[in-house]
């Protein structure tokens, strides 16, 4: 019999699930380890059936049971306490504000750049970032273009030379990256087009990073609740080494500590931390 977590994971890693649903009257007397395998990967989870509270799996923590109807039938949530709503609505005035500041200030750069881009490399000025967002939901992102047009293509004869451990791609000195490209990335200038991306409400200024698809997709269960917060531009893992961990556990580690320790004062931290490490020149 195929296990909780696998069936939670493999229907996860399938695509935009923001919550999992559960039928008690299916899960052959499981319910309580499809419900934890559901927390575990950071997902809500409904339950229908006939079944009362006293036959739920007890809340931890900072969740509790949500009793709803639908269609006439007995349905049961269980949820996870959100932050208060001042400090939800101060974290989207920030990522509004800054953002929106940061693009009209820096539009000469964001110009300069731009023509750089297209007049040192053949292709587009800016690469099209197709990842996954908050509970996996696909958005397009912009970077300036820090590499050969045909770079994903060529990606496929680079893999033997990955140095992360995991379903991640990173490279020392790639080849695929363009001299304009190296210096962009070194500074972080290659990141500013995801303004746009934080002022859309895709991305914040700080959380976790976008994966791609077929990265997320080879993800352990645990791993996946990474992407249970809106993902950022700069997060611990940017400002604790970034290029010095070549782990994915350990980044991944690093991302749930932000989401259970958050605050507005660790975002200003990691954003003025992140400041010094661009002016620093510490990117890669």
């Amino acid at each position: 019999m195929t296990s909780a977590d696998q069936i939670v994971r493999d229907l996860v890693a399938s695509g935009w699930v923001g919550e999992v649903r559960l039928d008690a009257e299916t899960t052959g007397g499981r319910l309580a380890d499809f419900v934890d395998a559901a927390r575990t990967a950071g997902r809500p989870v409904r339950v229908t059936g006939r079944l009362g509270f006293e036959d739920l799996p007890g809340p931890r923590p900072g969740e509790r049971w949500v009793a709803e109807g639908r269609d006439g039938e007995a349905q049961w949530r269980l949820v996870f306490e959100a932050r208060p709503g001042w400090q939800r609505a101060g974290k989207r005035g920030l990522d509004v504000a800054v953002a929106s500041a940061l693009l009209v200030l820096l539009s000469p750069l964001l110009l300069a750049i731009a023509g750089a881009v297209r007049l040192t490399s053949p292709g587009p000025v800016f690469y099209r970032w197709r990842v996954l967002g908050k509970v996996g939901r696909p958005f397009v992102g912009y970077k300036f273009r820090t590499m050969v047009r045909d770079a994903d293509q060529l990606k496929a004869t680079l893999l033997p030379h990955n140095r992360m451990v995991g379903p991640v791609f990173k490279m020392i000195k790639d080849p695929r990256i363009t001299p304009l490209g190296r210096w962009l990335r070194r500074y972080s200038l290659d990141e500013l087009p995801q303004l746009w991306s934080v002022l859309r409400g895709d991305m914040s200024l700080v959380g976790p990073r976008p994966v791609f698809p077929q990265e997320y997709g080879q993800f352990e269960l645990w791993q996946m609740r990474k992407l249970s917060v809106v993902p950022g531009i700069t997060c611990l893992w940017q400002v604790n080494g970034r290029n010095a961990i070549a782990d994915l556990d350990e980044w991944v580690r690093l991302d749930l500590d932000y989401i259970d320790r958050w605050s507005l004062g660790l975002d200003l931290r990691i954003l003025l931390r992140t400041l010094s490490a661009v002016v620093r020149g510490t990117g890669q």
